[in-house]
């Protein structure tokens, strides 16, 4: 009992020595002694430490980062709605939506004409550059319009310089409304911004 009551002392000891932070302020030294004592040799209590087995790993958990969300909310604005017939065809009405995702600075899209042909719609945007720097940011931005029409296929055509994102793949990018009118044609226009 004596032998664990000393080991209690000592590991106590040990413990508050490591959980405090000591500064020498004085050196010291030790008071001359003249002892003449005979004694046996002692022995040192021996121990046997069992340490934790401790391993490291990795799991997967669902935990709460901080992210940077772009909400799109529901407003009521006015938007144009083009509204055409083509003899022998149904229409519904569809929204027209063109999206670009821009880095750099910010952009500004716009539709600027819509163009029909006996089975296609041309979307004719126009992307421009602005001032306002976006850093190492992209930003996506978008622009549309209603039409009541038949369902023709929908070709989008962007006046403007591509950036290079995977998400601007959709779209034909040209550099002119000189190029668009090479391309489409005799298309008729429809709408007009």
């Amino acid at each position: 009992m004596r032998k664990l009551r000393s080991l209690s002392v000592v590991i106590v000891s040990v413990l508050a020595l490591q959980s405090c932070k000591m500064n020498k302020e004085e050196s010291g030294s030790l008071p001359d002694v003249d002892v003449d004592v005979q004694a046996d040799s002692g022995e040192l209590p021996e121990y046997d430490i069992v340490w934790s087995d401790i391993d490291i790993t990795t799991t997967t958990k669902t935990v709460k980062v901080p992210k940077v969300v772009v909400v799109m909310e529901e407003e009521e604005v006015e938007v144009p709605v083009i509204d055409f017939d083509m003899p022998g065809e149904d229409k519904a009405e569809r929204s027209l939506v063109v999206e670009a995702e821009v880095s750099g600075k910010e952009h500004e899209l716009n539709i600027m004409e819509i163009r029909a042909t006996k089975n296609r719609l041309y979307v004719i945007s126009k992307l421009q550059e602005l001032t306002t720097s976006l850093g190492d940011k992209t930003m996506r931005i978008q622009d549309q319009v209603y039409v009541n029409a038949p369902d023709l296929d929908v070709q989008h055509i962007i006046v403007g310089k591509k950036a290079d994102r995977v998400y601007n793949s959709n779209y034909k990018y040209v550099d002119s409304m000189t190029e668009v009118d090479n391309i489409i044609g005799d298309a008729k226009t429809i709408y007009s911004e």
